[in-house]
């Protein structure tokens, strides 16, 4: 069977590129599925140029509001029909299990409805300016903005930043990670045939330093929208700032998650192996550091263990439906986790409760040949028990993993819980377990991080904003109405309703003594 080779999207239509041509791998096989052209610097600028005419011809960022509102209503619509083979592609792209996609990608509809909807009934407000002055304002589209998505979630988030900008009337250039372009390419058809105007979108399969770089440094574009990591997004911020763009970037996490004594202990641990294992633990929001009162600390590990256990016991082909978890997305990515839980596991006073290293043979479930994909397994870390802080001393206490690896901690008061929590550089996302509601809400208060679920976690939704607490997390956010703001300017328009012979009174240089109107 021939590997399939996917090219540039641009002008409506799939376009070579110049730049090296991108192998694409199935993370459960190692096996290369298809090729993809690579956008080459000139490919950039021919890119970002095309836009730019686009933009300033009107024909999207002048259209009326509710014209663009059908075109994304048509988009949702058209994405519900290619889910089959959209799903199919994200887990054969990133690995994923057939079970998440089959849950993720449905939703990705409510995106492109929530901000259809937004447009339809966004007001425009009318300010109380002095004297006989009419002075409305409105929302204007930026111009080129660029969005670079990552690999763990190339279709969701790729959704979740096209949508405000082309509900505000923008030209987007939209650079996949080079890991999982597929998706983003065949979003790019579907958005032509719901109605997208060719050259509002462009989508350059790339590397970073190459077909990303271009993209950030080029003079026209007026927005940068990046997810990715800490590293990069400051490089990324520094670029944009020269050229006094906008930026907006969605970038590391090392989520706490408290358990206190009033938890239901059930849910909690269901939440927390949620939290920790869904996508891998490849999600910027992953609980990774789960603080439990020392009361139920023994409780807390010995269910984790079972839970994680089970889950590995259940991992096979990711086309599985039956598999519960499927390999991390590369070589690379596996090497990162191994490095950080072998240096933890190193120092000889952390306890290895469950998983701990690469898994090989092949699956309990299905028979699946698991030692030539990334697989890892369930993992939880805690501190053996005559170190009770050893944990906290580790790199993976503090680093972002990007696995299914927990660490799990103790602590006796509040006090000490909230302040293990802020332990981190990051503040993106959070989670507390309780049932104590006071508690809920004086301790939620406490925690630096954008996202704080009670009770829950990872809950995502089109109108709820997704972004940073902490500078290593981010600038900006996601979703809601602050995400369609970002993409836009505030243009203010003043008029004068006042009389030709008041106007007339108005003269500043005339040649009376009569006090006029100054500012």
């Amino acid at each position: 069977m021939a590997v399939p080779t996917y090219k540039l999207w641009m002008e409506g239509d799939e376009r070579d590129g110049e730049g090296d041509l991108i192998p694409i791998e199935d993370p459960a096989t190692g096996d290369v599925i298809a090729y993809c052209h690579s956008a080459s610097p000139s490919d950039v600028d021919a890119a970002v140029k095309l836009a730019h005419r686009t933009f300033q011809a009107g024909t999207w960022s002048k259209a009326s509001r509710h014209v663009r509102a059908d075109v994304l209503d048509k988009a949702a619509e058209l994405l519900q029909t290619h889910l089959p083979e959209l799903i199919a592609t994200e887990v054969a792209q990133t690995g994923r299990a057939i079970r998440e996609m089959n849950a993720q990608v449905p939703s990705l509809v409510k995106w492109f409805r929530y901000f259809a909807a937004l447009l339809r009934t966004e007001e425009r407000s009318v300010l109380p300016t002095t004297g006989k002055l009419h002075n409305f304002t409105e929302r204007r589209p930026l111009g080129v903005v660029v969005q670079i998505t990552p690999f763990n979630h190339p279709l969701l988030i790729a959704v979740k930043k096209l949508a405000p900008a082309l509900a505000a009337g923008n030209s987007v250039v939209l650079k996949p990670s080079e890991l999982t372009p597929i998706t983003s390419i065949m979003l790019g058809r579907i958005l032509q045939s719901a109605g997208l105007p060719n050259g509002v979108l462009s989508v350059l399969p790339g590397y970073g330093a190459t077909t990303g770089k271009a993209l950030v440094e080029h003079p026209l574009v007026r927005k940068v929208d990046v997810t990715g990591g800490t590293v990069a997004g400051r490089a990324i911020g520094e670029i944009v700032g020269r050229n006094l763009a906008k930026f907006t970037a969605e970038l590391g996490g090392k989520a706490p998650l408290i358990v206190f004594e009033q938890a239901d202990l059930d849910a909690a641990v269901n939440g927390i192996a949620f939290g920790s294992f869904i996508a891998s633990g490849q999600t910027c929001v992953a609980a990774t550091r789960i603080i439990v009162h020392n009361s139920l600390l023994h409780q807390v590990l010995e269910r984790l263990t079972a839970k994680a256990a089970s889950i590995t016991r259940r991992i096979g082909s990711p086309k599985n439906p039956e598999s519960m978890m499927g390999p991390l997305v590369s070589a690379r990515q596996l090497k990162n986790v191994e490095t950080l839980v072998d240096d933890a596991v190193s120092s000889a006073r952390i306890d290895v409760y469950t998983g701990g290293a690469r898994m090989q043979g092949v699956s309990e479930l299905d028979g699946f040949n698991l030692s030539n994909g990334y697989f890892y397994p369930p993992t939880i870390l805690s501190s053996s028990y005559d170190s009770p802080g050893a944990i906290l001393e580790t790199r993976i206490w503090r680093e972002e993993a990007f696995g299914p690896v927990i660490v799990v901690v103790g602590f006796d008061t509040e006090e000490e819980a909230v302040s293990l929590a802020n332990d981190s550089e990051f503040g993106l996302g959070a989670a507390i377990w309780t049932r104590d509601l006071s508690q809920a809400f004086h301790v939620s208060e406490q925690i630096d991080a954008g996202i704080v679920w009670v009770n829950t976690h990872h809950r995502n939704d089109p109108s709820s904003p997704w972004g940073g607490g902490k500078s290593s997390s981010g600038v900006g956010s996601e979703n809601g109405i602050d995400a369609y703001h970002a993409y836009t300017f505030m243009k203010s328009t003043i008029i004068n309703y006042a009389s030709a012979e008041e106007m007339a009174a108005e003269d500043w240089f005339g040649e009376t003594s009569a006090q006029v109107r100054y500012g």
